[in-house]
This record gives structure tokens, sequence and C-alpha cells, in this order.
């Protein structure tokens, strides 16, 4: 796992360590925010929605915006933003990354999941 550092801009909020990146995700994310060639500053948005058949779904896209109450981590030059709400779901989860056959994409591991459907993409 590689080192980070936290920014919350709220000081009264619990510090929270939302998600971890893996080596292999921050090599992966940084490939496809290069590949945005875009002229702002793009982050990876990790959020919890509700939904899905077990409860809640993960979302992640890449945002330009970001709210004061944000969680945001830097893994070098890759920045991850998670909203306040989404941090206490993922508090201390780890997103990976795997380029194989089977199972091929990002895969976030939560502690706080008590159950998860089959498909990995929902929990509760």
């Amino acid at each position: 796992m590689s080192n980070a550092t936290t920014t919350n801009v709220d000081l009264k909020k619990k510090a929270t360590n939302p998600i971890t990146l893996t080596d292999l995700a921050i090599v992966k994310v940084a490939e496809l925010i290069a590949a945005e060639a875009a002229d702002e500053v793009l982050a990876l948005r990790v959020s919890v929605k509700p939904g899905g058949c077990a409860g809640f779904n993960y979302d992640m896209f890449f945002d330009s915006e970001f709210a004061t109450e944000d969680v945001l981590r830097e893994f070098g030059e890759v920045k991850v933003v998670v909203d306040t709400q989404s941090a206490e779901l993922l508090n201390g989860s780890t997103l990976d990354f795997s380029d194989g056959l089977q199972g091929a994409g990002f895969h976030i591991t939560n502690p706080n999941a008590t159950k998860s459907c089959g498909c990995g993409n929902s929990f509760s």
C-alpha cells in the first residue's frame, strides 16, 4: 500500500480514512486520468449510493468539483475524493485493480459491509 495524505477541510468532523488505493489501483487511475487529457484537475470520486440488491452501491467517477466537507486523499499524483456520508460507510476500505481474464477491473474491499450480493457491486 502507498503512503497517502488526508485532508479534511472541516476539522470539527471526525477524521476518517475512507479508502486506500493499492499500488495497482493508483497506476490504473493515473492512466485513466491522463487519458482524459483535461485541462482541469481531476480526482477519482468514490461514493456510496442507496440501491442494489443488498442496500448500497459503490459509485466511482472523475470529478473536478469538491465541497469543503469532502475528504481528499492523495496517493502521489492521484487524488481521491469522498463525501462525508460515504466516508463513514467506506471507512477503512481498499480499492484494488486486477487485470486478469476473470474479474478484471476495480474492486472495493469494505470492512464495514455486513453482507454483499453475488455480483459484488452491492452491500449492506
